[in-house]
């Protein structure tokens, strides 16, 4: 491949330094670093467009995961926040008109939140974006090759979650 990235550059000036440089260990994860910083620019940029903060974004991802249905406890276990601090996110998203408080279906003492009309539409707005460019980069590869590159990170992934901290 003769296409050169700002990976290629960063090893070619590491390699004189570090002679026993791993040129595919260091580019791999140079680019990692460079896509990942990249996608969170345009998930910044679509989360500003839409007037959405970050943590209002990810309360509704939480519920839209949920079937836009939880309970506080719930939403705190998957942001892994503390119950009380998730009170005061469901306040500002009520306030937006984005969720609801309604009587739990199971226990009628409990208070789930609910995802509103506005709420999906806001969030999915914003997830939309990030998912354009998300395929837009991935559409460099065949179905094939996402199915590869997907399991060897896959791989790489189990290893890291298994690693101490």
């Amino acid at each position: 491949m003769t296409d050169r990235d700002r990976a290629d550059a960063h090893v070619q000036r590491w390699l004189p330094v570090l002679p026993d440089l791993d040129l595919d260990v260091e580019g791999a994860v140079v680019r990692m670093i460079h896509l990942t910083r990249h996608l969170r620019a345009v998930k910044e940029r679509a989360l500003a467009d839409h007037d959405l903060p970050a943590h209002e974004y990810d309360t509704l991802h939480v519920l839209a995961g949920r079937a836009g249905r939880a309970a506080p406890s719930e939403i705190a276990d998957d942001l892994r926040m503390a119950p009380a601090s998730v009170t005061a996110r469901v306040d500002a998203l009520v306030r937006r008109g984005f969720v609801r408080r309604i009587p739990s279906t199971v226990d009628r003492r409990r208070v789930d939140v609910e995802l509103t009309d506005a709420g999906r539409a806001a969030w999915r707005a914003a997830l939309d974006v990030q998912g354009a460019e998300e395929h837009r980069l991935l559409g460099a590869l065949d179905p094939d090759e996402r199915r590869l590159l997907s399991d060897l990170l896959r791989r790489v992934m189990l290893l890291a979650e298994k690693s101490p901290r």
